[in-house]
């Protein structure tokens, strides 16, 4: 099976035992931006004077991420990427979790912390990393070492991952402060005179910036 930038993101950020790695808080935002990052790596959507414009309405056969497609294009309204991270973020997990569960890449089980609270976990079936999350992880480090080598979708994840601020999950064998410093110059030579480059910044800021704001207000 295909498998999406956000269903890539979401086995990044669960651990071997079904929970999230600490990372759960931005998890919707970060799967909202890398729905739009497909998107516009697949020539769906593009920015058009800080707006993202709907070119191409041909599904891409990735469910939560064509239901994407189909709520931008339905909109009237000219929409920032950070505006949509915010609309797209909205119970976005549930979708990537139930379409990893129905092609048999996770699993879900009911548990219970301290015999008290429910909680829902999504370990693979055969307790083992999934063979997409090996294979990624294996290529986004390949990107820190020699990122003329690396892939678009691959350098589009490590992107997320560095806006995100989940370098210690995703990356914990590595010092923290150099691998998020050398993701952040490796997004920014990557993405230099490719188009889809400043759409990949936007989403970054915009990740950011609706991630912190909703946590303020939170508080």
């Amino acid at each position: 099976m295909t498998i999406s930038l956000a269903e890539e993101l979401v086995l990044l950020a669960y651990n071997d035992d079904g929970a999230p790695q600490g990372t759960s808080t931005w998890m919707d935002y970060g799967i909202a931006g890398a729905h739009l990052v497909e998107l516009a790596l697949t020539e769906r959507i593009e920015v058009r004077d800080g707006t993202v414009t709907v070119v191409d309405t041909t599904p891409t056969g990735a469910a939560s991420v064509d239901a994407a497609l189909v709520t931008i294009a339905a909109d009237t309204k000219q929409r920032k990427p950070k505006d949509w991270i915010y609309r797209l973020s909205k119970r976005a997990r549930g979708p990537v979790l139930d379409g990893l569960v129905e092609a048999g890449v996770l699993e879900r089980r009911e548990d219970r912390v301290m015999r008290i609270f429910p909680v829902t976990r999504y370990p693979s079936p055969d307790g083992t990393p999934p063979a997409a999350e090996v294979e990624r992880r294996r290529l986004m480090r390949e990107a820190l070492e020699n990122p003329a080598d690396a892939d678009a979708r691959t350098m589009a994840l490590c992107t997320l991952v560095e806006a995100l601020d989940w370098v210690k999950p995703v990356f914990p064998d590595l010092p923290q402060r150099e691998t998020k410093k050398r993701l952040k110059e490796l997004g920014e030579a990557h993405w230099a005179g490719i188009a889809v480059g400043a759409f990949i910044k936007d989403i970054q800021v915009a990740l950011i910036m609706t991630a912190v704001i909703a946590t303020t207000a939170a508080s």
